[in-house]
């Protein structure tokens, strides 16, 4: 009789390039042995994408995941202005240049006008933290500017001009994924509401991604799960964040989870600790263990914890490995 084979659920933590040895030596402290990078600029490219890979694979610590800031959440490629062409040939780029790399995955966020949110929060202790009311004093922001209400572009757009701009991104992006061997996870809006700002949302609900990932269909696309976005929407995404893990697994394209907590769901939430939130994470876990999930989780906006946001990251991934080893456990 064979024995089906269990992939062990590994973990992520973000980190800044050029590591310093003390940099290098927390991450391995932590038990960790994948990172993810953000870089911009004239960082953005093949050589500086090797020096990360053999600085950190010195280590022994891959790069499962880079990013470049100036291709990121960015408004161009979602409301079709006049430097969009532009930016899809640097996001191409990117894909090349990650691919010959050796560095398999990056993220995208086809958020118009950024992540929405309030004056700071507090959690648990008072803990600083990310906080929500858009009945109350809120805002966008990307890696490209602050956005605000009410018409962030100054006009509304239809649903019908946000996907077909969103077609036209992928039908380029989508074949030069494939030739670079790189995949890419897209991340839900945050929050996932309607619109905001004149600006409609199509990663806000279970149909919405469902429809997108069908438009690409492409195994090189498809889902950045954050598991806090997830919760914000509630009920109103369609289908809990547990369908949601197994229906996008069984399609294979389930590529990266953002692992986040918060207070309620809605338009009034504050980010928590992990074992702090509405959702009991270990649930979480435990559905990505029984789906075999092949990708990394990442802790995501962790709290502030003692004025070093060092410790709240070291706190989460504890908790983090624990959830997994008792998922694990009960495999």
């Amino acid at each position: 009789m064979t024995t089906e084979h269990k992939t062990p659920l590994r973990i992520a933590t973000q980190a800044e390039p050029d590591p310093t040895d003390e940099a290098l030596a927390l991450i391995q402290q932590m038990g960790v042995d994948q990172v993810v990078l953000w870089v911009k600029g004239e960082k953005a490219c093949y050589d500086y994408y090797v020096a990360q890979r053999e600085a950190f694979g010195a280590a022994g610590i891959g790069i499962y995941a880079l990013g470049n800031s100036a291709i990121h959440c960015q408004d161009a490629i979602v409301l079709n202005l006049p430097n969009r062409d532009e930016i899809i040939e640097l996001y191409k780029q990117h894909l090349r240049d990650l691919g010959a790399a050796g560095i398999p995955y990056t993220t995208h966020a086809h958020i118009g006008n950024g992540v929405w949110s309030s004056p700071a929060g507090t959690t648990r202790g008072g803990a600083e933290t990310r906080a929500l009311d858009l009945d109350g004093e809120a805002f966008g922001g990307s890696p490209h500017g602050t956005f605000h209400r009410p018409l962030s572009h100054g006009r509304q757009y239809s649903e019908d001009e946000i996907w077909q701009n969103y077609e036209y991104f992928v039908r380029q992006i989508v074949p030069v994924a494939e030739e670079a061997g790189v995949k890419i996870g897209v991340h839900p809006d945050d929050p996932p509401v309607a619109t905001l700002a004149g600006v409609p949302r199509c990663f806000n609900n279970f149909e919405n991604y469902r429809r997108a990932l069908e438009i690409a269909d492409s195994p090189n696309f498809g889902m950045c799960l954050c598991v806090g976005c997830w919760l914000e929407g509630g009920e109103a995404m369609g289908c809990d964040v547990f369908e949601t893990i197994r229906y996008f697994s069984q399609q294979n394209k389930l590529f990266k989870v953002h692992f986040r907590n918060v207070d309620r769901p809605g338009t009034q939430f504050v980010e928590t600790f992990l074992d702090d939130g509405y959702m009991d994470m270990f649930n979480v876990v435990k559905a990505l263990a029984d789906v075999n999930f092949d990708g990394v989780l990442i802790p995501d906006h962790v709290p502030l914890m003692g004025g070093d946001p060092r410790i709240g990251t070291a706190y989460t991934i504890g908790y983090m490995k624990a959830l997994i080893q008792r998922a694990e456990a009960g495999r």
